[in-house]
């Protein structure tokens, strides 16, 4: 499943096939949709309008960052990905559909948000799915968890918010715990999230219910006073 673990990093590169077409894709319409990772990313620059940034961490193959994108287009999308078969994917997507409210930027989540993202500049972020890292030795590389919560707190806008999703139900209870702790941010509920009707729902969704596993969400506020 993995090329090795390193124990720095929430992820390891997967070994899914690498399609002509997605190659193709990558080597053509990157240069148009991605993102240069050398300097801070200017969202008017990059969209053409001033509005509201989401960023999507860890997309996969982007079916539902396409879908979400395509309509909501009042907003801006940035997907942040290590795969690229799954940036391939999303590269055809987007211009395929012609929209012009995604950008792609391809690397390691925190780096990226500490080197390119500025702070108090993003609307949302929105985890679906992030690694469970099932084993409890591997635990401390699962990404919702401080400090990188912070990171996230940072980033965003008052009244922005971020927004998790998974179906294991222990990573569940332990970034709800984390978030809360994290300065900034406030629980939209009382516990978990109510099931957000404008996602769509994901590959590894259905995978998780054919286990039998209960999907969690949660959506916490930033809320400086």
């Amino acid at each position: 499943m993995n090329q090795g673990i390193n124990a720095n990093r929430s992820y390891v590169l997967r070994k899914g096939k690498f399609t002509d077409a997605q190659r193709r894709s990558y080597q053509d319409l990157f240069p148009r949709y991605g993102v240069n990772t050398d300097a801070i990313v200017n969202v008017e620059k990059l969209f053409t309008n001033n509005n509201p940034l989401v960023i999507e961490i860890g997309f996969g193959m982007g079916r539902a960052t396409i879908a979400i994108a395509e309509k909501n287009r009042e907003l801006n999308y940035l997907g942040i990905e290590v795969h690229k078969p799954g940036i391939g994917r999303l590269l055809w997507e987007i211009e395929t559909r012609g929209l012009s409210n995604i950008r792609i930027i391809e690397g390691d989540a925190p780096e990226i948000l500490k080197q390119c993202i500025n702070d108090k500049s993003v609307y949302a972020f929105h985890l679906f799915f992030p690694d469970p890292w099932p084993k409890k030795r591997h635990h401390k590389r699962r990404l919702v968890r401080r400090p990188f919560t912070d990171l996230l707190a940072q980033k965003l806008l008052n009244d922005g918010y971020v927004y998790m999703v998974t179906d294991w139900a222990d990573y569940a209870e332990m970034a709800l715990n984390e978030l809360i702790e994290t300065a900034g941010l406030k629980n939209k509920y009382n516990d978990f999230a109510d099931r957000q009707e404008w996602r769509p729902e994901t590959e590894f969704e259905r995978k998780g219910l054919l286990k039998n596993h209960e999907i969690k969400e949660l959506m916490l506020v930033k809320n400086e006073v």
